[in-house]
């Protein structure tokens, strides 16, 4: 018998992609099933031996799995699934709503502390490491200023909104931190940011045969919630740049407190980055680490719902603490 915690995943999207690959490398993991509502229909995954099952034969599999992955969206799949599979699983989740965190919380622990499941949720890179990297920045540095850029990165909304423009064949937005923003943080001004100060767009439009494209720009721009307050560019290009230069997912930004210590108010920087080629097989990759955190938590009997604050980091490493304090610390 494998001693391999089994792990299963629901959602088979751009993030469940990422958890598969993920899966393969790690060396004390294997991936039992994955569960779609499209069920086999239209789901190929990476591995072909990969058993693919409908959503609603997973409660089948609660002797079989020792994690669940939730690989679905903030916006509507997860504050139904997650409580769902709460009862029958440990999970792991990337729900990245901030502001309503703390009622999904509450909604989770609800079910998962009474079944004997521990559930971790928020898991990713923001929610997740820059939040953990925020409060231990600050608790070092209490006396100083956190802030948070993120980019350069696809925006999957604003990406939206420029296709919707008239003229517009096809598009995509970046989120730009601002460089000129940054050395002031790292150079110690501890400056008022607000966000438009803080980040730029870049667009990059495939324009319809014979499109007007100075009124496409003037649009773009001038459009209010997305770009009317913020430094855009927009670049015309082909269909083939288009597909060549910017089919991937990149994101990533900064996490930097900027603080004083000592009577004469030495200036301390705390910077944590991350720069992504592919922002859902990273955020993939984080969860399937804390799934190794929620089998070791659970069996230790810590149950419940736990953030990315209540996690331990020996438990996401997969080799042993000696080895750990031999070689890391």
């Amino acid at each position: 018998m494998s001693n391999k915690i089994r792990v299963g995943i629901v959602g088979y999207g751009n993030l469940g992609k990422g958890a598969e690959a993920s899966i393969q490398q790690q060396p004390d993991m294997e991936l039992v099933a994955i569960f779609s509502r499209r069920g086999a229909e239209g789901v190929t995954p990476i591995s072909d031996d990969v058993k693919v099952l409908h959503i609603d034969e997973a409660e089948n599999y609660q002797d079989e799995i020792d994690v669940m992955l939730l690989c679905g969206g903030s916006a509507t799949d997860l504050p139904e699934q997650t409580p769902q599979f709460a009862k029958l699983f440990n999970t792991v989740d990337s729900y990245d709503t901030h502001a309503k965190i703390p009622e999904y919380y509450a909604a989770v622990d609800e079910v998962a502390e009474p079944n004997g499941h521990t559930s971790i949720i928020s898991i990713g890179w923001d929610p997740g490491l820059f939040s953990l990297n925020r409060i231990m920045s600050e608790a070092i540095l209490p006396q100083g200023e956190t802030y948070t850029f993120w980019g350069k990165g696809l925006s999957q909304g604003h990406s939206d909104a420029v296709r919707r423009v008239e003229g517009v064949k096809a598009g995509v937005q970046y989120t730009l931190p601002s460089e000129e923003a940054i050395e002031r943080v790292r150079n110690g001004e501890n400056p008022e940011l607000t966000t438009s100060e803080k980040h730029k767009r870049e667009c990059y439009i495939v324009p319809e045969e014979g499109a007007d494209t100075a009124e496409i720009e003037h649009t773009i721009k001038t459009m209010p919630n997305y770009f009317a307050d913020y430094d855009t560019s927009v670049n015309f290009i082909t269909e083939e740049e288009l597909a060549r230069d910017h089919s991937l997912m990149p994101h990533g930004g900064f996490v930097i407190r900027s603080g004083e210590t000592g009577e004469k108010k030495h200036n301390q920087i705390y910077e944590f980055s991350l720069k992504l080629q592919s922002n859902p097989e990273f955020t993939a990759s984080v969860l399937v680490a804390y799934a190794r955190a929620a089998h070791r938590m659970n069996k230790k009997g810590d149950i419940g719902a736990k953030t990315i604050y209540d996690v331990a980091p020996a438990h996401i490493s997969p080799k042993e603490n000696s080895i750990l304090r031999r070689d890391y610390l």
